[in-house]
């Protein structure tokens, strides 16, 4: 007997909460027979829209132990996460070349992880969580806010109206990491369900690789449960979820008995963090053969984080309020409109001590922000061959007055298989400079902030084709794209200018990012599939002294997949080599010794990733490693053996901060059909 697995995309780009109810072509995931799975490729490009958008499944992300958000990139070529510090664990996302700060995320269409939540929002989703992740590359759309300039990350979670269900994920590393994942779904009648999704982490042991006295890795303990509902009416959508989270990291000179080191005043880095969020969503659907329907969404969050980096403190609380009012309609299949009004509220309240010294008192401070829109945007769909999609919206701002954000998509297809897409448009954030960089507390360096920052504003260009044929009966494809990015006022923190201190200000000389890419996929044979990509970046900035590449950001990278899936899907073999390209250094500095404090440039390296995985009818079990090739940076944190002199740094970080690592794990999942 035949079941099919539904993959509900809730995530469609016409009328997000109506396609809830609804099974979207392209969402067919798996076809079982038996115990046997055979599936599709785990990564696709989503061809019916006019962004350059592609769709990470539960599949893919179930290639590597996907243990969060912010390791569910490893097999794709386009995104790129990296650490900020060598100290906190901070992540922080790459695309175009530029980091994650002008990347838009969204939890279901709705903004995440803004302001103070984003130096540790990665983590702060569960891998087993994930129903997908949708990249869509360049200014976004305009429903969501003008925020987006390189592009934007949707995350879809587990909905409870799927079929009842219970799955359960279990980690653990030879680091001492051990995670447990539970979530499972009730249909308490035809339209009414629930859902509960819970997460605890733990990391039980400290780990000094490199000798330096500090631990390579912070040692975190998290918590995480949220409560989901959902209710499908014939005229009538509703949902609503409410989510809690406590989390401690402790870094530093720590050990499991005390100091690291011999210093009897080891440099101690806390970051307790707590946060609670909650969302609502309406649709009233008054024409449904046109997806025709008026939606509103409602949602908020509490974000509260108390840290300690030595002597150093820093305090915030942010309150965030979101509402967005939407009407949507078709006619004829060949016209779209979508238009609508938007508000944004945030509060910050920030105690800070950026010297350090225990005795100073913190500095106090409160920012809010508001923010009220309306927007309208029009998709013209002529058959298979050309849609295209044009917004504009206007915003006010409480800080910075009056704002208007255009943008426009293409796509074409001449031929079968050959796509041709293009894409222009305007982002613009506003500056939080130590929302932004508090990773650079973990430093002596002296923070100078300027009393008088604008508004970011970038404009982005990007082209790209893709081709998809039939080759001795296998199927091949092909990416190529290339992406601008041009600001015309960006907030730049120089550490170049002086090595013991960095000056964060608002730049509006040039600052640009050019952004190349090519990826192909190609069948070897039945099950088995290899995906290969290069991409070149250059990011300049111009601090005051002219253009000059961004330091810490590597020009290139490579990247090859391979994936094989025999006896019909009851194995699983993944392997991910990744060769990052060498690149630039913060200027060096002159020790009392004539010697420079750090090389200029970096080197080049390469890691390599591999699982294998067994699946059985309701469970699977799967053992895998991370950077196999061992490479680490040698010395992240500069003068590690003095942290309170004016040398210490531990911000100067191009590469992977582990060794080697070994993990292991079952993922068990019931479906009651």
């Amino acid at each position: 007997m035949i079941r099919i697995q539904h993959i509900l995309l809730a995530t469609s780009l016409i009328s997000p909460l109506v396609a809830h109810s609804q099974e979207p072509k392209d969402s067919l995931d798996a076809y079982t027979l038996d115990e046997v799975v055979v599936q599709t490729r785990g990564t696709r490009m989503l061809k019916a829209v006019p962004t350059n958008s592609q769709l990470i499944t539960a599949k893919e992300l179930c290639r590597a132990a996907c243990c969060n958000l912010g390791e569910s990139f490893s097999t794709n070529p386009s995104v790129d996460v990296s650490y900020s510090d060598a100290a906190t664990g901070s992540r922080q996302i790459k695309l175009l070349g530029l980091s994650g700060s002008y990347v838009q995320m969204l939890v279901e269409n709705t903004p995440a992880f803004r302001g103070a939540s984003a130096p540790y929002g990665l983590g702060y989703i569960a891998g087993p969580w994930m129903q997908s992740i949708q990249v869509s590359k360049g200014a976004s759309s305009v429903k969501n806010g003008y925020e987006s300039v390189t592009g934007q990350i949707n995350i879809e979670l587990r909905k409870p109206q799927l079929d009842q269900s219970f799955l359960a994920n279990a980690y653990v590393n030879h680091q001492g990491k051990a995670e447990l994942n539970a979530l499972g779904n009730v249909h308490l009648n035809s339209k009414w369900s629930t859902g509960l999704l819970a997460h605890v982490e733990n990391s039980f042991m400290d780990h000094d690789n490199n000798n330096d006295g500090f631990v390579d890795m912070p040692r975190v303990k998290q918590g995480t449960i949220m409560n989901r509902w959902a209710m499908l009416g014939s005229n009538y959508v509703f949902q609503a979820a409410v989510k809690g989270l406590l989390e401690n990291r402790r870094s530093g000179q720590i050990g499991s008995h005390g100091s690291m080191s011999s210093s009897s005043d080891p440099y101690i880095i806390n970051i307790d963090t707590r946060r609670v969020e909650g969302y609502t969503k309406n649709a009233f659907i008054f024409d449904r053969d046109n997806d025709g329907n008026i939606a509103l969404i409602l949602s908020g969050n509490h974000h509260s984080m108390n840290s300690d980096y030595g002597l150093r403190r820093y305090n915030i609380d942010q309150t965030e309020l979101y509402a967005s009012l939407m009407f949507e309609r078709k006619w004829n299949g060949i016209h779209a409109l979508s238009t609508g009004l938007s508000f944004n509220h945030d509060n910050y309240r920030r105690g800070l001590r950026l010297a350090p010294d225990a005795n100073l008192p913190l500095s106090h401070s409160n920012q809010r922000e508001t923010v009220g829109g309306i927007y309208s945007q029009y998709t013209l769909t002529l058959g298979e061959h050309f849609t295209a999609m044009g917004g504009i919206r206007y915003d006010y701002n409480s800080l910075y007055g009056s704002l208007v954000t255009p943008r426009i998509h293409a796509r074409y297809t001449p031929i079968t298989g050959l796509s041709l897409h293009a894409s222009a448009g305007i982002g613009r954030r506003s500056p939080y400079p130590m929302e932004e960089y508090n990773y650079l507390l973990a430093s002596s360096r002296t923070i100078n902030i300027s009393p008088e920052l604008k508004m970011e504003r970038a404009a982005n260009y990007g082209i790209g084709a893709g081709y998809e044929w039939e080759l001795f009966g296998r199927e091949v494809s092909v990416q190529a794209e290339y992406y601008y990015t041009d600001f015309s006022s960006q907030l730049v923190a120089d550490i170049d200018r002086d090595p013991h201190a960095v000056y964060i200000f608002s730049s509006s000389r040039p600052s640009l990012s050019h952004a190349m890419q090519i990826e192909t996929t190609v069948d070897i044979i039945d099950d088995m599939s290899i995906t290969a990509a290069y991409r070149y970046t250059d990011v300049q900035v111009d601090y005051g002294r002219g253009l000059q590449r961004k330091p810490l950001t590597s020009p290139s990278k490579g990247l090859i997949t391979w994936q094989y899936q025999p006896m019909m899907g009851l194995w699983q073999f993944d392997v991910t080599g990744s060769f990052i390209g060498g690149g630039n250094m913060p200027t060096p500095y002159s020790t009392s010794d004539g010697q420079l404090s750090w090389n200029p440039t970096y080197k080049g390296y390469f890691t390599l990733n591999a699982q294998v995985t067994r699946n059985f009818r309701s469970w699977s079990i799967y053992l895998g490693g991370e950077n196999l090739t061992g490479y680490r940076q040698p010395a992240p944190i500069i003068d590690a053996a003095h942290p309170w002199s004016r040398d210490f740094d531990a911000t100067m970080v191009y590469g992977p901060l582990e060794g080697a690592m070994i993990y292991a794990g079952f993922r068990y999942n019931f479906t009651k059909y």
